[in-house]
């Protein structure tokens, strides 16, 4: 049987990328629907380039003029170094020159620095998906001016495979845990539904936080989930259960037998046809069935009729009923 931990849990995803323009335009295009899932580099919104292709072209422009400028002063350099050379031209003239080829040369790198933004802000104009996930509803329309520094995202993505449960452990189990974790283990991890009925999905724990929460006494976790079946959603609250470990050769009754008295846990077993008070210790509990510390294989439990039982109680066991007791003259 399993040794499980349960605890409530929030989906949360991987990533939610909220898309913001990096540059004033009207939209001219969506490309997306509402809720459509989509894959990295899909287009998502096309803003009207046409004032950054002008940009463009006159950075070009005067990169163009720009080179002219530079190769003339260059090969008038060269002149002025034959020159020289002749003793037809003074030093300083030739060392003015030469700073002049410099200064072009710096000019050129400047427009080139200008080429490369203006096409950098081209590219904003084509927004396209920056991973893989669920588009979310309609925050702009076409004809709508996007500006740069907007509050408003124009698009949210929401990664969905795979997709996590963040939920929190109490303290006193994270010894166990991380003991699993330091042996690389693959901790299982099942959601539930809210009423802890139907498995909606299985996954592992993929990490712990590193810290305890001071006020709660708790640790968080995150569990792990591919969601092939997107039956997990963001924010969705479930029920989770860690199996931590599996308990193996160990004694199991059925959960209807376990007494309480207080804190201490007991069953009332049955032997030669009397009843006997013993505690035991709960290692488990998975539905209908309990692992025990206490009690030996074989051994038989009374499940019912707790009412008339006390230590030393007097029984018969009939066989057709399983298990049945008589005690003060009545039979159960």
């Amino acid at each position: 049987m399993g040794v499980y931990i349960d605890a409530l849990g929030t989906v949360t995803p991987v990533s939610t990328v909220s898309i913001f323009s990096q540059v004033t335009g009207q939209v001219i295009a969506a490309h997306y629907r509402e809720g459509q899932l989509v894959r990295k580099g899909d287009p998502l919104i096309d803003i009207d380039p046409r004032p950054y292709k002008a940009q463009l072209q006159q950075a070009e422009g005067l990169l163009d003029h720009d080179r002219g400028v530079l190769r003339q002063a260059e090969i008038d350099l060269g002149r002025y170094r034959e020159a020289f050379a002749e003793h037809a031209v003074a030093k300083q003239i030739l060392d003015d020159q030469e700073q002049a080829v410099v200064q072009d040369q710096g000019t050129v790198k400047f427009d080139e620095g200008q080429v490369q933004t203006a096409t950098v802000q081209l590219s904003y104009c084509h927004i396209t998906s920056p991973s893989a996930g669920r588009v979310g509803l309609r925050l702009i329309d076409v004809g709508n001016t996007a500006f740069v520094g907007g509050s408003n995202p124009l698009v949210v993505i929401t990664e969905l495979q795979p997709i996590t449960v963040v939920f929190n452990v109490a303290e006193d189990h994270l010894g166990d845990i991380q003991a699993q974790l330091r042996q690389h283990a693959s901790l299982i991890v099942d959601a539930f539904d809210r009423n802890a009925e139907k498995r909606i999905a299985r996954g592992t724990l993929l990490t712990l936080d590193n810290q305890i929460d001071t006020s709660t006494g708790t640790v968080r976790l995150r569990g792990e989930f591919d969601n092939r079946d997107l039956a997990l959603f963001p924010n969705q609250f479930v029920n989770v259960r860690l199996l931590v470990r599996t308990l193996k050769q160990t004694v199991l009754v059925p959960s209807a037998a376990v007494q309480r008295n207080g804190t201490k846990a007991f069953v009332f077993v049955v032997s030669k046809n009397t009843v006997s008070v013993r505690s035991i210790t709960e290692q488990s509990f998975d539905g209908n069935t309990t692992a025990v510390e206490g009690l030996r294989a074989g051994e038989w439990v009374a499940v019912s009729g707790f009412d008339k039982l006390q230590d030393g109680t007097q029984v018969t066991v009939e066989p057709e009923h399983g298990l049945a007791e008589e005690a003060t003259g009545a039979t159960l």
